[in-house]
């Protein structure tokens, strides 16, 4: 399986996504995403685009990114607009000085599609009344510098993923799943609700 869906976007982060979409189903649910699914690679419906209701790019203030010490590289990287089959993202990447590299996205994975992969250690949470799932999925178990959080959408997710090594000067000392979940519990809350 090729692994550069994400990785020119994100390093080692779009491991992550690849590893997805190498057998996912889906939930079924109600409203105009589910209503547009179409068959996945699996035979089981998928939304045919990414939700709609929030664009990562432009709706996560400058505030937000400062408050973190995010900035955008500048070059084509910055900018996602992927598709790996019938699986979609949308949204752009930040990194910090000497420290991690995150990515924003909305994509039609839905919370049960990423459920279904079994990654190890996987947990839930709520971030704005929301349901939030927390994976590392990375072909080493050990390897706990990259984590994606997933926040539930309707007819999928928004998806934070963070690549933290420890080799980073300023963050590599921190908790990839905990930087994941500082920046969503300030992102999340602007999804609009119905999203």
């Amino acid at each position: 399986m090729s692994i550069t869906r994400k990785v020119a976007f994100f390093g080692a982060v779009g491991m992550s996504a690849v590893l997805l979409v190498a057998g996912c189903g889906s939930s079924t649910g109600s409203g105009p995403a589910a209503k547009s699914a179409s068959a996945s690679a699996t035979g089981l419906p998928i939304a045919e685009d990414v939700p709609s209701g929030f664009k990562p790019c432009t709706d996560i203030p400058k505030a937000v990114l400062d408050s973190e010490g995010l900035h955008s590289t500048g070059d084509a990287t910055s900018n996602a607009d992927m598709t790996r089959g019938k699986v979609k993202w949308r949204g752009c990447g930040w990194v910090v000085s000497d420290g991690y590299s995150i990515g924003v996205t909305v994509t039609n994975l839905t919370l049960d599609m990423v459920r279904a992969k079994q990654f190890p250690g996987a947990r839930e949470s709520t971030v704005a009344g929301r349901t939030v799932l927390i994976t590392h999925q990375s072909l080493d178990p050990t390897n706990k510098t990259n984590c994606t959080l997933n926040a539930q959408m309707q007819g999928g997710s928004l998806e934070f993923s963070v690549d933290n090594p420890p080799s980073n000067r300023k963050t590599g000392s921190r908790y990839s799943c905990d930087i994941a979940q500082a920046l969503a519990e300030k992102v999340v809350p602007l999804i609009p609700a119905g999203a």
